[in-house]
């Protein structure tokens, strides 16, 4: 077999893939098919783009996608690396700079002597070849359909959605504040008050704005309500009830204006999205809206009366596979021992879950390409839990997933303190797990 391993799509589970491969000796040849060809969805150049919002969440060790991040920092991960790098005051979350974020990554692969970086689109892979395929949630029709009818892979689709990012001099701060929820970390997001008449307005106007035009395909799909709730338009859920914003994303609960010491109705938040601060996004407005509808409803929101729109929110599909019974915990096709997957086409969800995936599959592949036995993180870790919900999935049907420490092996013993201190036991025990793994060296 070929000693050189080939990577097709260069998101953040192929560039981890790609990383872990290289730093292990094994030659890479990482496909991308930017910058010849782009999805709708992608517009930078970059490896690694960030094409929804550039908050890689939670940075506790109580959180499990926070527990996730420290396991892989700790292993090495490419993407962590250049995340602590970039990153950009969001409170106790962590959010990064996209446009250094992903040409950090980019840097890294291109100065790497054993990456060799491939502009073209994938349509199959090499024949016999250890190969890992992260061609991410928008496959490119030619190669979902070779994993369709060659691999014998089973897919799915549901919906993703991004936010709209504003220019920061455009809002305005007379009537927006800046304040963190219950004051926790530093006061980076800004805070658009609403009255409960002016959220009514707003709730009014955003149920009845038109839609963007779907394609018959996604019309189908859409009309079976394969939409990730992690990820679901605005729209979408302000039309589950008047109040089922209050409860989400404008949730006022912890937020005071201290010019007034109120608590208002509603809250609209936003985010910086670049470490100067001349960006926001509208923490979580992923919308399928119209350009037009979207600037008409969203300049509702006190503050953002003369909002500039840098980027206006998009909905596209995203493309996974019916990973149990398909792949392993290593992420390798069962029938074909020599092909990985890696990202979100395997079901995990999210920027950092990718990530691990790919870290998974980029390991394995070179353990594989250097005869040695596969490595399989048990159920203890957040990076082994992940490998197994997708391996065995659940009781149901198989639906992306989060990080979360529901997936998680229990403790054997009830830890008193509630919630946090349970949460904080579990990745106690998992970075010691983690910590003596890299000692053995992988």
């Amino acid at each position: 077999m070929n000693n050189t391993v080939t990577v097709l799509g260069a998101g953040l589970a192929g560039c981890e893939a790609a990383w872990q491969l290289a730093c292990r000796g094994v030659s890479v040849r990482l496909v991308e098919m930017k910058p010849k060809q782009y999805t709708p969805a992608h517009h930078s150049e970059y490896l690694a783009e960030l094409v929804c919002s550039n908050s890689l969440r939670s940075d506790s060790l109580a959180n499990a996608v926070g527990l996730l991040k420290e396991e892989l920092r700790r292993m090495g991960s490419l993407v962590m690396e250049a995340a602590d790098a970039t990153r950009v005051p969001a409170g106790s979350a962590l959010a990064v700079d996209r446009e250094k974020f992903s040409g950090y990554i980019t840097a890294k692969i291109k100065d790497h002597p054993l990456i060799e970086l491939v502009s073209a689109e994938a349509d199959s892979v090499p024949e016999g070849e250890l190969t890992v395929i992260a061609t991410g949630p928008l496959t490119s029709e030619r190669m979902s359909d070779f994993i369709r009818n060659e691999l014998g892979c089973r897919g799915l689709h549901f919906f993703d959605a991004a936010a709209p990012i504003v220019d920061a001099d455009s809002i305005n701060l007379d009537v927006a504040f800046f304040a963190s929820r219950y004051d926790k970390g530093d006061a980076d997001y800004i805070n658009c008050p609403m009255t409960e008449e002016q959220y009514n307005a707003f709730w009014e106007a955003l149920v009845s704005a038109k839609e963007a035009e779907l394609k018959e395909f996604d019309r189908e799909e859409q009309k079976k309500k394969k939409v990730f709730e992690g990820c679901m338009p605005v729209e979408v859920m302000a039309k589950r009830g008047r109040e089922t914003l209050l409860f989400g994303p404008l949730k006022p609960v912890g937020l005071v204006d201290k010019r007034t010491g109120r608590q208002s109705c509603a809250v609209v938040q936003l985010r910086r999205e670049n470490a100067e601060g001349t960006m926001y996004n509208l923490v979580g407005f992923q919308t399928h809206l119209t350009f037009p509808e979207q600037k008409r409803v969203f300049r509702m929101i006190p503050g953002l009366e003369q909002a500039e729109f840098l980027r206006y929110g998009i909905m596209h599909r995203n493309t996974y596979l019916d990973s149990p019974g398909l792949l392993d915990e290593t992420y390798r096709l069962k029938h074909r021992a020599h092909i990985f997957f890696a990202g979100q086409m395997t079901g995990v969800e999210g920027y950092i879950e990718s990530a691990g995936s790919g870290f998974v599959a980029g390991v394995n592949a070179a353990r594989a390409a250097l005869g040695k036995e596969p490595l399989v993180f048990s159920r203890r870790t957040m990076i082994g839990a992940m490998a197994h919900y997708v391996s065995q999935g659940g009781t149901s049907d198989f639906v992306p997933m989060n990080a979360n420490f529901g997936i998680v092996e229990p403790l054997p013993v009830r830890v008193k303190g509630g919630k946090a201190a349970k949460n904080e036991a579990l990745s106690r025990r998992a970075l010691e797990e983690i910590d003596a793994i890299r000692e053995e060296g992988i």
